[in-house]
């Protein structure tokens, strides 16, 4: 019945030689016209309401994958952060990444004073020197490390040697340079 008042509209509004077709004419109820009106006269769709709720439901089900997308990656990253930051330069034990990060530091500390000194006094010196001028209170090893300083003139290199076997996958030499750049070597 809608599409018959719809069709009947149509058709009242089309004028032939300024008289109305509908007035001459008798008029049918043409399945096939209705389907070729333009979209602003066909009547609403009888699942609008569904077809809306189901977007919207696509629309929610789409941002949670989104989000658990996201958490995932976010996820993965961190995993490979934490692989990473729990075997500083390589360590294979907790006890080793303890003193792979306490030579690390130490490194830090004595470059730290040679820079210090090179400011003050206008040349590098050996560790000896920075200990017994007190720019530094480091002691000279951490086991299994020892500490040395080789200088020259344009610049030093404070480097952690490791005595004895590699038991728990630890490097053999660390070392800082004067731009404070770490190095490691097997």
């Amino acid at each position: 019945m809608l599409k018959k008042s719809i069709f009947l509209k149509i058709a009242k509004s089309a004028n032939f030689a300024g008289k109305s077709c509908f007035r001459h004419t008798r008029l049918h109820w043409n399945p096939a016209v209705g389907r070729s009106l333009p979209s602003g006269y066909l009547s609403a769709a009888p699942f609008r309401d569904e077809i809306a709720l189901g977007e919207g439901q696509m629309g929610r089900l789409f941002g949670f994958l989104g989000v658990v997308i996201v958490l995932a990656i976010g996820m993965y990253v961190y995993s490979k952060q934490v692989q990473s930051s729990s075997a500083p330069a390589g360590a294979n034990t907790p006890k080793a990444a303890i003193n792979i990060t306490g030579v690390r530091s130490d490194l830090i500390s004595i470059a730290t004073a040679e820079r210090r000194y090179f400011a003050s006094e206008g040349k590098y010196v050996s560790l000896d020197e920075l200990i017994s001028t007190n720019y530094i209170t480091v002691v000279r090893q951490r086991p299994p490390y020892t500490y040395e300083v080789q200088t020259s003139s344009s610049g030093f290199r404070v480097v952690a040697i490791r005595s004895g076997d590699n038991t728990s996958g630890t490097p053999a030499q660390l070392s800082v340079d004067e731009n404070m750049e770490f190095q490691t070597s097997e």
